[in-house]
């Protein structure tokens, strides 16, 4: 008896050694701060929304350039990307992502399927880290109005066709449709549940996969959505932390500036326990706060008005006790010209400012865990015939309905680059 007591003591410690072991080779939150095998996790990233289409063999696909890309991301310092999983809906509308993914409910474009196992093959052998989004309130990857347009809602508007007050009246209806997310709710099991066709590995058990983001920028749209639409956030949370018991959940989320200007609808849907990280964007010239013809003169004044915002939410995630990492910002180039020879100067004095306002927080012992800059366009070559992607071009950090070249960090910015290669030195 004493000998068989023995083995089961020794069996349980096994188990509970091998599970320690297997939470720390994910990033994961331990008292306030991201961890990764026992030490603390900080980064300075950038996002990559095309990654799954250049690792694509068929339409899009270009995996040789997607290396050399990855290559120079690791060679500034840069191992972490958010990434869209895939676009939705049928091809060739004005101002969508293509190719799609999702071609109808749950019918899927294998070659981008397989693309996404390869961007994550080729990350994981660079040990860099990926936040995947599946979700999204804009019309760049069909998400909200392709959901509802499925759900027998009509027609999605286009904004560059039917103008903003149309789409925003019509995804406004999302957070209310049970059926347009149910849609949503069974994509996220198919891609969730998938395995690697390259590493063998299911996504579950991938520890290159940082977080599941449950969108880019999900909104409530109204007033009278904040109550459905928390509900529908906590909802899919405890959905994808009941597929996977290894990944973090993350909203993908402005700040107050996407929760209809509620810090506390805000704090209500990362409080969740379900949620275990902050995310906040910021858009000096999305948010009016520079114009096309003031960008350096608004400047300063812009960067005012982010110190206050970040702060804002820093102090939401010191209640709460989570990290913080705010994975979208940008700024025109100099002149608001959108060609690669185009100057950065404003730019680069506002990337300086904020990775010097995210070093200062770690500093301080704050919450602040990370940022992912928008967007990398590195090696791609924007078309001067036209402003908008067209079919055939190069994918750069702009999606297809902004101006190609107009937030993209190109490898040939060389200050930009100096200025994010020194920021990620600081801030390990």
């Amino acid at each position: 008896m004493k000998h068989i007591l023995s083995l089961f003591l020794l069996l349980f410690s096994f188990i509970g050694y091998s599970s320690a072991q297997n939470k720390s080779s994910f990033i994961h939150v331990e008292k306030g701060r991201f961890m990764l095998n026992g030490s603390p996790y900080y980064y300075i990233g950038t996002n990559f929304w095309y990654g799954a289409i250049l690792g694509s063999e068929g339409e899009g696909g270009n995996r040789a350039r997607l290396n050399k890309e990855l290559d120079y991301l690791k060679s500034i310092g840069i191992n972490n990307l958010r990434v869209l999983v895939g676009a939705d809906g049928e091809n060739g509308i004005r101002s969508k992502v293509e190719p799609t993914l999702q071609k109808s409910p749950g019918v899927y474009n294998d070659t981008i399927l397989a693309g996404l196992d390869y961007l994550l093959y080729q990350m994981g052998k660079r040990k860099m880290y990926a936040v995947l989004y599946l979700n999204n309130s804009w019309e760049w990857t069909g998400g909200y109005s392709q959901y509802l347009q499925w759900a027998g809602y009509g027609k999605a508007p286009v904004p560059a066709i039917d103008g903003w007050p149309a789409y925003m009246a019509f995804v406004k209806q999302f957070p209310k449709s049970d059926s347009a997310k149910k849609l949503f709710h069974n994509y996220v099991n198919d891609i969730i549940g998938r395995t690697n066709r390259y590493t063998k590995k299911k996504y579950v058990d991938d520890p290159y996969i940082m977080s599941w983001q449950i969108g880019n920028e999900p909104r409530a749209f109204a007033d009278e959505n904040k109550e459905p639409f928390a509900l529908w956030i906590a909802d899919v949370a405890a959905q994808i932390k009941s597929l996977d018991k290894n990944h973090m959940v993350s909203t993908g989320s402005e700040g107050k500036h996407g929760c209809e200007q509620d810090i506390n609808l805000f704090e209500r849907i990362h409080a969740d326990k379900n949620v275990d990280y902050m995310n906040i964007h910021l858009w000096p010239y999305n948010w009016n706060w520079v114009t096309k013809d003031s960008l350096s003169e608004k400047l300063q004044s812009a960067k005012g008005k982010t110190k206050k915002y970040i702060f804002e939410h820093l102090a939401v995630a010191k209640k709460h006790h989570k990290p913080l990492v705010m994975e979208e910002f940008g700024f025109p180039r100099d002149g608001f010209k959108f060609s690669k020879e185009s100057t950065t100067n404003s730019r680069d004095s506002f990337y300086k400012y904020v990775f010097e306002l995210i070093i200062a927080d770690k500093k301080a012992g704050g919450p602040f865990a990370g940022c992912n800059f928008w967007g990398w366009g590195g090696f791609a070559n924007p078309s001067k015939e036209h402003i908008y992607w067209q079919k055939g071009d190069d994918y750069c950090g702009d999606p297809a309905q902004e101006e190609q070249g107009l937030n993209s960090v190109f490898a040939s910015d060389k200050s930009t680059v100096k200025i994010i290669k020194e920021s990620v030195l600081k801030f390990k």
